[in-house]
């Protein structure tokens, strides 16, 4: 068993780098000495850039505040639930139980709070959704230097944005270019398969951009499967000369004009 840690580019689904740990590895093992580097590098060759960070829960710890304060990287990044944090939105808790959750109705409501964990070097500014889902009580909580934005601004603006732009991505590179196809024996061997995994999730990235710069509608929404099935593993006759080889692709190919727009942007 391995685990895969990805470092997503938040606006393009780009993958920046894939890294490959054992399978015993806690989610943030490696995670902010490998993050230092990457800030460095693109440093080096942008000085002045802004590098904002959005990660889950199992992200969050010491070392990553500290590296965002010696690094100047804003952030947004979940924490777990424990008991202080209980403490700081019990009474939130209650008035939307009492009023929402036993009427059954929907409701959402955001509250600010300081807080430092032991480990912390210092107090970090933190957030609660507390939310009525109709069905029951969901109390979410998260990390935040994102200074002139509210709680729900930060949190729906940019936090949950983490779903498509890097969950969904991950999905697609572990179950549709299969980077979770690690039999090999050796380690550094499945590391190159992991790599391999994500040179054709990148291909297949560009491939979605190149859809969306033709305007098909329909195809701007298929994720990697989709592609391959619907544009890609079609049947055709291939006939060479002595000066061409040619494609014949079969009339019945539904997507026949799509193909022949992205073959053209080439």
């Amino acid at each position: 068993m391995y685990n895969e840690l990805f470092f997503h580019d938040g606006e393009t689904g780009q993958i920046i780098l894939p890294v490959l740990r054992p399978g015993n590895s806690h989610s943030n093992r490696w995670y902010t000495g490998i993050l230092k580097r990457i800030v460095t590098k693109i440093r080096q060759k942008y000085p002045s850039i802004k590098i904002t960070i959005r990660s889950d829960s199992g992200f969050s710890g010491p070392a990553f505040y500290k590296l965002a304060d010696e690094n100047n990287l804003i952030f947004a990044t979940g924490i777990a639930s424990n008991e202080v944090l209980k403490r700081k939105v019990s009474r939130v808790e209650h008035a939307v139980r009492r009023t929402h959750v036993e009427r059954g109705t929907k409701y959402q409501h955001f509250i600010g709070y300081s807080y430092q964990a032991k480990s912390w070097h210092k107090p970090q500014k933190c957030y609660a959704k507390i939310e009525s889902t109709g069905r029951g009580l969901n109390t979410r909580h998260f990390v935040s230097n994102i200074e002139g934005k509210k709680a729900r601004e930060i949190y729906f603006d940019f936090y949950v944005k983490r779903g498509d732009r890097s969950e969904n991505r991950i999905k697609e590179v572990k179950n549709m270019c299969f980077s979770d196809r690690l039999s090999n024996h050796g380690f550094l061997s499945n590391f190159f398969r992991l790599l391999l995994s994500s040179i054709v999730y990148e291909f297949m990235r560009i491939i979605k951009d190149e859809i969306k710069e033709v305007g098909h509608k329909t195809a701007e929404k298929w994720q990697v499967c989709s592609i391959r099935t619907y544009l890609l593993k079609v049947g055709a006759t291939i006939k060479i000369t002595k000066r061409r080889i040619y494609y014949e692709l079969s009339k019945a190919f539904v997507y026949q004009g799509l193909f022949k727009k992205l073959i053209a942007l080439r």
